[in-house]
């Protein structure tokens, strides 16, 4: 959310924001509303002016004034009783509009409409040359009786799976990994529920817009959360930091579920694109300023490049373009890892800097050295999904013996074993 001062101050420039994220919203209307509620306010705040005056007259009143006053009072309570249910209902419409409006992207991210205008930027690791006829990971998965992709979809749907007997333990060794090193760069790593209520969806701005790609109980008014962002951007909700305690550097590990709406036929095979998986989750909370949220921003990349790097995945570093980086994106960088099958990348990491776009829908806040009350800026990155991070990995990792390489830095994790499938 963008403070409504600078709306007012600044309206040419958030329409461009709104035309660069191709985001439908009319700034004039929203402007229109924000006079009407500004307008309806101040005729309040003066009626209730009045009305305190005339009580105050009522006590030095003759017996003749007395009536008047009071019939006064009656006509100022009346005109009150008018405006509040308006002024109610265009608050509200306000918000709702507010909720809408995107942030300032960079002056240095890429202009474009869609993910085909996204602008690599680095490209790491050699793409692997098979000597035999590689399999993809679901026929590597299948070989080895490591999977279920037919009876649980009975059971739950499509876009449903189960991970069996070594494959179950390198997705939970891939996970451990990216805790452990999470913990040593410091991170407070944690679990989080994926139950979440809407607040914290509205804060990460994955409210009001996005509902239908969330499933809902409404027996107990709780989402599932598709990402540990959702309730670690919550924690400090209506607190006031000290600028001392900040940066806080979070690591979320929660299930995570999506709907996927709206994306039949695509991505459909396999691990890709499923509705229940498991995240480690970077995040962090930082003081309001530039150049602090821009380091940090580099520092998640860099620690989503060092497990890629570990775990010897080659991978591509794009830019995200203004249309393609979503509503509260200042700025954005998805990492994109080879999969052979494909012969394509595919995305596996999304690092963001938001600067307080979420921090004042959530009400995050510090204190500076200056004694000001300031909202803080938010930033994440993924560490690992799973299991989609097992597609690039079965398939770069495959031997021509059907078994899979574990790199150095995931075998503590995996028992000290070097290949599995053998």
């Amino acid at each position: 959310m963008l403070d409504i001062k600078f709306i007012r101050s600044n309206p040419e420039e958030v329409k461009k924001a709104i035309e660069l994220k191709n985001i439908g919203l009319d700034l004039d209307h929203l402007l229109k509303v924000d006079a009407e509620v500004l307008e309806s306010r101040k005729k309040l705040e003066e009626l209730q002016f009045q009305r305190n005056q005339n009580a105050k007259a009522i006590k030095g009143a003759s017996p003749e004034e007395r009536q008047n006053f009071i019939t006064k009072g009656k006509d100022i309570g009346n005109a009150i009783k008018e405006i509040q249910p308006a002024l109610v209902e265009k608050e509200e419409e306000l918000k709702g509009l507010m909720f809408k409006v995107p942030n300032i992207s960079s002056p240095d991210a890429p202009v474009g409409k869609s993910d085909e205008d996204n602008v690599v930027i680095k490209v790491v690791g050699e793409k692997p040359v098979f000597d035999f006829e590689p399999l993809d990971h679901v026929d590597i998965l299948e070989k080895h009786n490591w999977a279920d992709f037919k009876r649980v979809p009975v059971i739950s749907g499509s876009r449903n799976y189960s991970l069996k007997n070594e494959a179950l333990f390198l997705e939970q060794a891939l996970l451990n990994y990216a805790m452990a090193k999470l913990a040593g760069r410091d991170f407070d790593v944690m679990s989080v529920p994926a139950l979440v209520r809407v607040p914290s969806l509205v804060g990460t701005g994955h409210f009001p817009d996005g509902k239908d790609q969330v499933y809902y109980m409404p027996a107990d008014e709780l989402y599932l959360s598709g990402t540990a962002e959702v309730p670690i951007n919550s924690l400090y909700a209506g607190e006031i930091l000290e600028e001392a305690d900040l940066p806080i550097k979070m690591g979320g590990f929660s299930p995570c579920f999506r709907r996927e709406a709206g994306s039949a036929g695509r991505d459909v095979r396999g691990l890709i694109r499923v509705h229940q998986f498991v995240k480690v989750e970077q995040y962090v909370l930082c003081k309001n300023d530039p150049e602090e949220s821009a380091k940090w921003h580099s520092y998640l990349l860099d620690v989503s490049q060092e497990i890629l790097n570990e775990l010897e995945i080659p991978y591509e570093i794009v830019e995200c373009c203004t249309g393609d980086m979503g509503l509260g994106k200042y700025r954005m960088y998805d990492i994109n890892s080879w999969v052979p099958s494909e012969q394509k990348y595919r995305e596996t990491h999304s690092c963001s800097s938001l600067h307080d776009w979420q921090a004042r829908r959530t009400n995050l806040r510090y204190r500076d050295s200056d004694g000001k009350i300031q909202f803080c800026h938010t930033l994440n990155n993924t560490a690992i999904a799973s299991p989609r991070i097992l597609v690039p990995f079965l398939e770069n990792h495959q031997q021509a013996d059907g078994s899979v390489y574990i790199p150095e830095a995931l075998r503590p994790f995996m028992g000290g074993k070097e290949y599995i499938g053998k």
